[in-house]
């Protein structure tokens, strides 16, 4: 899959690089902003996105995630320290992983997202670690 990062902690983004890596899929670019964002969606062709909820240019997460879902197409996987503040309808997102991260906790649910994008369902369960959208689960078929 090619993935795009989108976190303004750049260690945070480094992290979430060589994870992505070690999963063999391509991180297609890593953005800090909203602006950095939705500009690298334009010019790669992106399946997965890990986005932060607040970007260096403020709340802006979630207007990524929409924009990412509808205009590209991709699933977005949220990350952030503040899931309250997730909207009920989770920005079109497909799930949220809390902060902090573990790097057991993002395989597991890139692995997972990876097998629903492939195959609309997954052989495996849910990661505890990952919250999903109720339109997904139902999409998925899984428990949320």
């Amino acid at each position: 899959m090619n993935v795009l990062i989108t976190e303004d902690e750049p260690i945070l983004a480094d992290e979430l690089e060589t994870i992505v890596k070690d999963l063999g899929h391509e991180v297609v670019g890593i953005a800090g902003s909203s602006r950095g964002a939705l500009k690298l969606a334009e010019t790669s062709l992106c399946d997965l996105a890990l986005v932060d909820l607040h970007l260096s240019d403020g709340a802006t997460g979630t207007t990524v995630a929409r924009h990412l879902s509808e205009a590209w197409q991709a699933t977005v996987i949220f990350t952030t320290s503040n899931p309250g503040r997730v909207p009920e309808d989770f920005s079109a997102a497909c799930g949220v992983l809390v902060k902090p991260l573990s790097e057991q906790a993002v395989k597991s649910a890139i692995s997972f997202v990876a097998d629903c994008i492939k195959t609309g369902h997954s052989a495996r369960p849910k990661p505890r670690s990952l919250h999903l959208s109720p339109a997904y689960a139902a999409r998925w078929k899984v428990a949320c």
